[in-house]
């Protein structure tokens, strides 16, 4: 089962290196990561998206994680409800003829053209994993020379539904 889980950490050389090593001491897949600062000074968050077997996995990488220096806090966001967004740079093959139509297919997902050079054509997306999929799906007619995902990165929404509420709001099933 696929799990949303972040890790507040202190923003110090190798804590990104010890994560992953001791994911992949455990054989935990990750599917994503996104880093970054937070709004606090020297504190950054990690987001992993991981595949893990069943509860008591989960339960063993959460004690894990949390015995690590540098971790300050680590939450599974999978069965609360979230914000959630990925970005996605997609550059694919076009020419002046077929720039109109790439534009009609995009504007949906509200996705912009970033760049545009004689023979390709650069669009920016974000959202839901699923609505990113969905884009290149559309754009791989075309021909995709390249593309760029930052992974997931979320958190909880300020207020927490009810728990018969919950699937609706859920990324991953």
């Amino acid at each position: 089962m696929k799990r949303i889980v972040t890790l507040v950490v202190q923003n110090r050389s190798g804590v990104l290196n010890r994560v992953t090593g001791l994911m992949f001491k455990r054989q935990f897949n990750i599917e994503s990561i996104s880093v970054g600062r937070t709004e606090k000074e020297g504190i950054s968050k990690m987001t992993f998206v991981v595949e893990v077997e069943d509860h008591r996995k989960l339960e063993q990488l959460t004690k894990q994680l949390n015995k690590q220096i540098d971790v300050l806090k680590v939450t599974d966001l999978s069965e609360k409800a979230i914000v959630a967004r990925e970005l996605a740079l997609i550059k694919i093959v076009s020419n002046a003829a077929i720039r109109n139509e790439v534009q009609g297919i995009i504007e949906p997902f509200r996705a912009s053209i970033i760049d545009v050079s004689k023979d390709t054509l650069s669009v920016q997306v974000t959202g839901k994993p699923e609505k990113i999929e969905a884009l290149i799906d559309l754009l791989r007619p075309y021909g995709i020379k390249d593309i760029a995902r930052t992974g997931l990165t979320a958190f909880s929404r300020g207020q927490q539904p009810q728990a018969a509420e919950l699937n609706q709001y859920s990324l991953l099933k």
